[in-house]
């Protein structure tokens, strides 16, 4: 009588993986039938000529502004678009500021720690571009109070 209750075991068992095993294909049967594409292993990325990787993907500016990147419209924010973009957001490039040493030195940064390319004749560019238009803002401290009667608070 053991031997059968163990043998009952083992079946029962090899019928429950077999169950799970049937639900997983059946889910998963399910997903392909509603998205073909989820178990595709096709490459949808294509190869774009040097030219067409220069090219913004929209040109369209409002008051001095590349409305899908956010940076300043003007001479190189292609090459901002082209070079810079394709790492990182251009928020990191509009929310920082700069003088042309600054934006150098994180160039530098990117080149050996974060394994940007060598710009070419494009880095003058950049640099020209960066510094002109995300330059340090000059605010600071209010100017100091002159001519004001002090007292002290009282306890």
């Amino acid at each position: 009588m053991d031997d059968l209750l163990k043998a009952f075991r083992l079946l029962m068992i090899g019928l429950a993986s077999i169950a799970v095993l049937l639900l997983i294909l059946v889910i998963g049967l399910f997903f392909w039938n509603q998205n073909p594409e989820i178990f595709s292993w096709e490459s949808d990325s294509v190869e774009l000529s040097e030219s067409e990787e220069l090219e913004p993907e929209s040109g369209i500016t409002e008051e001095g502004i590349h409305l899908e990147s956010g940076l300043v419209a003007d001479d190189g924010y292609q090459l901002i678009i082209a070079n810079c973009t394709k790492c990182h957001s251009a928020n990191l490039v509009t929310q920082n500021r700069g003088n042309r040493d600054y934006w150098k030195s994180l160039i530098i940064w990117m080149q050996t720690t974060q394994g940007l390319w060598e710009l070419g004749d494009s880095e003058e560019k950049i640099l020209d571009y960066l510094s002109k238009n995300y330059a340090p803002v000059q605010e600071g401290r209010r100017a100091n109070l002159s001519g004001v009667q002090w007292y002290e608070l009282e306890d």
